[in-house]
């Protein structure tokens, strides 16, 4: 969350011969079309996470600094929420610069804050110049000058005819690691398996950056994470949408109601919704980061639904098997049953994470923040942490983008870190 303003046909015809309403993998070149890279989702997805279903070289206008670079939009299988096999997009770009520093050159997965739930929000889009609404690009432009390749996802929801599946823990970290997998299988690229990795992301992107963390040694042993940056985590969504409802940020919460159905569209939502409410949901799928919040300005999620529930009702409404939208909620929440490689937890973390927030921090509660950083803490994670920015949300991300860059950079030359937790 973040305030701030998802081929040539004849080329991949016999890498496409599969039955029809399914897809596949291994373009024979990147000589997709625009819109064969966001095109509706099949009705059966196939193939590996990470394999490349699609991908275009693409010119970022919206990357400042005239970094000479080789830079591509592809399309890409991961797995969602449910273990099923979806379709991804997002952007790889290299420098052309040669990586001197020993072995093979770095890359970080990188996922964009809060941009909107309608498909012409796309990350990939925006860095191409096809639609702006997001400030993210300079960030890009400290990582390609160190010499860092990028592979920055745009989640999950944003092919055509999709909504975003916005603070979908399973689906964001699912999403950010394969496109690490997928920018090594683009025809003609240079990026190489022994290649370290890098996690960063601030806002809905560092939410996505720990689950990436906490995802990779189960999801993708085969990934050399050597580090994970987040910031402006929002680890406790019931917490985040306390504070969010009714206030200048309610368009955030909004997206995430729509964007938790979207993952989960078997529990009760639509046929809750009065008028205000249905407008609201199509409200939610058409506007992109400063629509959303100007739309939403001051909205309460009681003005919504027929009943006029809270969020407190919401959660104790029940789906298959009884599972409770509050169940869904607190699936998302970060630091939960986490551990170094030797435990006994769900989700092991071998490799040194910064999180960070500003001072001045404004939309996402400090006390989720801070309890996120304590969580990795507890659990005997190397972290390091720092509050201390003065700055509010926003400038917050501009205001650590050269520690995030040095932190990997550190990590990517193997230097040690002590964590100061």
């Amino acid at each position: 969350m973040r305030f701030r303003a998802l081929f040539t046909t004849a080329a991949l015809g016999a890498a496409l011969a599969v039955p029809a309403g399914t897809a596949s993998a291994a373009p024979a070149g990147c000589g997709a079309t625009n819109a064969e890279i966001y095109a509706a989702p099949p009705a059966t997805v196939t193939g590996d996470p990470g394999d490349l279903l699609a991908c275009r070289p693409a010119k970022l206008t919206n990357i400042p600094g005239d970094v000479p670079m080789k830079a591509w939009k592809v399309r890409y299988v991961s797995t969602d929420a449910e273990g099923a096999r979806n379709v991804v997009t997002g952007t790889v770009a290299v420098p052309d610069a040669a990586w001197t520093k020993g072995g093979a050159r770095p890359t970080v997965a990188f996922n964009p804050g809060t941009l909107g739930s309608a498909p012409q929000c796309a990350f990939s889009k925006q860095l191409a110049g096809e639609y702006v609404d997001m400030h993210e690009g300079a960030n890009l432009t400290l990582f390609l000058k160190a010499g860092f390749a990028v592979a920055a996802t745009d989640g999950a929801g944003y092919l055509n005819g999709q909504v975003h599946t916005y603070m979908v823990g399973a689906n964001a970290g699912h999403a950010l690691l394969d496109i690490v997998r997928t920018s090594r299988r683009i025809p003609g690229g240079t990026l190489t398996p022994g290649g370290k990795v890098g996690i960063s992301g601030y806002s809905e992107g560092g939410a996505a950056a720990l689950w990436g963390a906490q995802l990779a040694a189960s999801y993708a042993p085969e990934l050399d994470v050597a580090g994970a940056a987040a910031g402006g985590v929002p680890g406790d969504l019931k917490l985040t949408a306390e504070q969010l409802n009714g206030g200048f940020f309610a368009g955030f919460l909004a997206d995430a109601l729509v964007g938790l159905h979207a993952a989960h569209p078997e529990m009760p939502f639509d046929d809750l919704m009065n008028d205000r409410g249905e407008q609201a949901i199509k409200d939610v799928r058409s506007n992109c980061l400063y629509g959303t919040l100007a739309v939403f300005l001051g909205a309460r999620v009681e003005d919504f639904s027929k009943d006029g529930l809270s969020l407190e009702r919401i959660y104790a409404l029940k789906g298959p098997g009884g599972v409770t939208w509050g169940d869904i909620v607190d699936r998302q929440r970060l630091g939960v049953d986490i551990g170094p490689p030797s435990s006994t937890a769900t989700y092991k973390i071998g490799f040194p994470v910064f999180q960070y927030r500003g001072w001045l921090e404004e939309i996402i509660p400090h006390e989720t923040e801070d309890a996120t950083r304590q969580a990795y803490c507890k659990a005997g994670i190397n972290t390091t942490w720092k509050n201390t920015y003065p700055t509010e949300h926003l400038s917050t991300d501009w205001g650590a983008a050269g520690d995030v860059t040095n932190f990997l950079a550190d990590r990517f030359e193997g230097k040690p870190v002590q964590g100061d937790c």
